[in-house]
Formats: structure tokens, C-alpha cells, sequence
């Protein structure tokens, strides 16, 4: 039943993974990550397949390896972060969802860009 719960998970990721190459506001490289680990706990062939992918792989593989977030994946993040709180200003989102937006996100952004290119 794990196996089965594992796999499901995986290709949920995935989707959503992909999904997130079309929609800049979802990231693709976090939920590719859980689908790398729950396809290492429920289908190896599944796993083999994504890290050995063209595009998919070598961010997951810089993750696995050390904890490496590439300049351009930084870049990126850190760039869609501050894209989403400037239209959230422009909007007139109330002052105290800037904060708690401002605040999350800041701590992303932090996280992300301490980690090694």
C-alpha cells in the first residue's frame, strides 16, 4: 500500500511540477524534488527517469548531491517573489497580507539564495 502511495505521490508532483513551468507564480523544482524522493520509495524506474531527464534532472541532481540551487533558478525565484509583492502593492492589498507576504516570502528568498550555486 506505501509503494502505491508513494507512486501517486510522485506523478502528483510531477504534474503539478509541470504545471508550474507554464504558471510563473508555482514552482517546478520543489515539487520535482518530492517526486524524486517519493519515486526513490515507491518506483525506481520512475526516479531513473526524472533524474536522468534533459531538463528536470541536473537541478535535482545539484540538490541531491549539495544542496545547490543554480544563479538561474535563484534568479528567477527571487525575481517572482518580488513580481508577485509588486502586484500585490499595486492591487491595495490590505497592509497586514503585505506583511505576512513580505515576511514568507523574505524568509524564501533568504533560504534560496544562501544556498550554493
Amino acid at each position: 500500500m506505501s509503494k502505491f502511495f508513494y507512486i501517486i505521490l510522485g506523478w502528483a508532483a510531477v504534474g503539478l511540477g509541470l504545471l508550474g513551468v507554464i504558471l510563473p507564480v508555482l514552482p517546478t523544482t520543489p515539487f520535482l524534488l518530492v517526486a524524486a524522493f517519493a519515486f526513490g520509495k515507491g518506483s525506481p524506474r520512475a526516479r531513473a527517469w526524472l533524474i536522468d531527464h534533459a531538463h528536470f534532472g541536473p537541478s535535482i541532481r545539484d540538490w541531491e548531491e549539495r544542496g545547490a540551487i543554480s544563479r538561474r533558478a535563484k534568479t528567477l525565484a527571487v525575481s517572482m517573489m518580488t513580481l508577485v509583492f509588486v502586484i500585490s502593492l499595486l492591487m491595495g492589498v490590505a497592509w497586514w497580507i503585505l506583511v505576512l507576504q513580505g515576511t514568507l516570502m523574505g524568509a524564501g528568498a533568504a533560504f534560496v539564495l544562501t544556498r550554493p550555486d
